[in-house]
């Protein structure tokens, strides 16, 4: 199979998800330092679930996998479930208000990579 230049919208895709999974490790520590309800093992698993799936995603599709729309679904999901509990603990915390605002913009981008596996490369 030829390697083909990566679709404007697939580049979009991996950036959004590099920049979760940065925010998500980010927003990890930062939840442990807070303490309390912020560091409970269900908060802290859905933060490093989020940046986890978000590496990988970015990975197949950088690298063209043809399974690239199966991780994307997946990355989709577990994004926008991420975004729900830091928004849901955030008190008015901006980082974890823009770990929330993050994750919805890559499970957007993911969301459509999932539902469009021909978008992988320009034509």
């Amino acid at each position: 199979m030829a390697h083909h230049p990566l679709s404007e919208e697939m580049r979009n895709a991996i950036e959004n998800c590099l920049d979760c999974h940065r925010l998500c490790v980010e927003t990890t520590a930062h939840c442990l330092a807070m303490g309390g309800r912020h560091a409970g093992h269900e908060h802290i698993r859905e933060l490093e679930d989020c940046a986890q799936i978000c590496a990988t995603s970015a990975d197949f599709m950088l690298r063209q996998s043809v399974h690239h729309a199966y991780t994307c679904g997946v990355c989709a999901e577990i994004c926008k479930r991420c975004a729900d509990d830091c928004e849901r603990l955030a008190g008015g915390d901006p980082l974890m208000l823009r770990c929330a605002e993050t994750c919805r913009r890559c499970a957007e981008s993911c969301h459509r990579m999932s539902q469009s596996p021909s978008m992988a490369v320009s034509s």
